[in-house]
């Protein structure tokens, strides 16, 4: 996955219907930017250096991937949609929508058309008094100062009046905190890892991830199959066994909820292609045996992909010993999970294609699976 940043972004409007500008830039904004992690309040706060209707300020705290630019560029598009006009002049004037980035983490810009931290945002109090609603410990890079000490040092004294009015997030309407326990799961390279980690981030999920790197037994089964099959399904067992049920018992208050990257039923899909006949019905009665402890997921989400994109996905992850995977044993594992699914008739169950989607690149793909998996 990439790696994010936290960054600001103040909103302003005096122009038009106000309040419903501010909420479609949110909405924009969590489309196009990242998730959005706080809103503050809304204020009232009037015009400065120039004659207009009072403002509706806001702030707002974004998770992104972008880079600086990047960011800039989209919200000087989203205010071009939602109505602003190019300036005729440096005068300050009326707009539906003003966006600006206040700080991306601590980083230090000073280019032609971008500055960050802000350059005005420390003498401006319609900023700061909803920046600290989001953000009163977070000091400014250059000024060594917090958003708190900011506020009370500020020498504006224009009005400022809180609105008993309270802007959506967009996240809210993901019903994800609905569930205790979320499985994802799919075929190698179907992208289970990534999707267990964006929405973990994204949604205050404690994360549980299969520690499958760690099997000293995994590499040389690709090596030597019929070798050691047996003993690396027989491994693998006790590994997610003892993992998801240590980290299934231990609450976690400060998440909303549960996901991981795999089921332990794998273990019988995979023992089944694996192991020759006779092992695998051996097998199977020490995996029920273990399997009737532990914990089902309420919510059981199946990645499909073809094995066309199953193959590029695992060229390009580079790990050594997958490099030799065939496509009929990619073919028989999909098999093998469809058929477990189909007769789980008492199991919440999303079997999503997602072979023509990039969820890892594309924010669009990552929202319409999201979608899917909330419908």
């Amino acid at each position: 996955m990439k790696p994010t940043k936290i960054i600001h972004i103040a909103l302003g409007s005096n122009k038009g219907q106000k309040l419903q500008h501010l909420q479609l830039a949110i909405d924009a904004v969590f489309k196009r930017v990242g998730v959005v992690k706080k809103i503050s309040k809304v204020y009232k706060t009037p015009a400065l250096g120039f004659n207009g209707d009072d403002f509706y300020n806001a702030c707002i705290t974004v998770e992104t991937e972008l880079k600086p630019k990047r960011v800039l560029k989209i919200l000087q598009e989203i205010e071009k949609e939602l109505g602003r006009k190019p300036k005729t002049s440096n005068a300050y004037e009326s707009r539906e929508i003003d966006l600006d980035i206040l700080f991306f983490e601590d980083e230090i810009i000073e280019e032609k058309n971008l500055t960050i931290p802000h350059l005005e945002l420390h003498k401006r109090k319609f900023v700061l008094q909803p920046l600290t609603d989001i953000a009163i410990d977070f000091k400014h890079p250059i000024l060594n100062k917090s958003m708190e000490t900011l506020r009370l040092g500020c020498e504006d004294d224009s009005e400022i009046e809180a609105l008993e009015v309270c802007l959506k997030n967009p996240t809210s309407a993901y019903v994800f905190h609905n569930h205790n326990y979320i499985a994802i799961e799919g075929n190698i390279g179907a992208g289970k890892t990534s999707l267990a980690n964006k929405i973990s981030r994204d949604f205050n999920a404690k994360l549980i991830l299969e520690r499958f790197a760690d099997n000293p037994f995994l590499p040389k089964f690709y090596k030597e199959p019929d070798r050691y099959a047996f003993t690396l399904e027989m491994s693998f067992l006790a590994d997610r066994y003892q993992q998801i049920s240590d980290d299934l018992s231990q609450l976690d208050l400060f998440r909303d909820f549960m996901v991981s990257d795999y089921d332990v039923f794998k273990s019988l899909i995979f023992s089944k292609i694996t192991l020759p006949e006779d092992e695998f019905r051996l097998y199977r009665k020490l995996f029920y045996q273990v399997y009737k402890d532990i914990a089902k997921p309420d919510l059981y989400v199946y990645l499909y992909q073809n094995t066309e994109r199953l193959q590029a996905n695992i060229k390009k992850r580079g790990r050594n010993y997958e490099k030799d995977i065939k496509d009929d044993y990619l073919e028989k594992i999909n098999a093998g999970y469809l058929e477990f699914l189909k007769s789980q008739q008492e199991m919440n169950v999303k079997i999503i294609d997602i072979s023509d989607k990039d969820f890892v690149k594309s924010r669009e793909d990552y929202l319409w699976l999201l979608n899917e998996i909330n419908s």
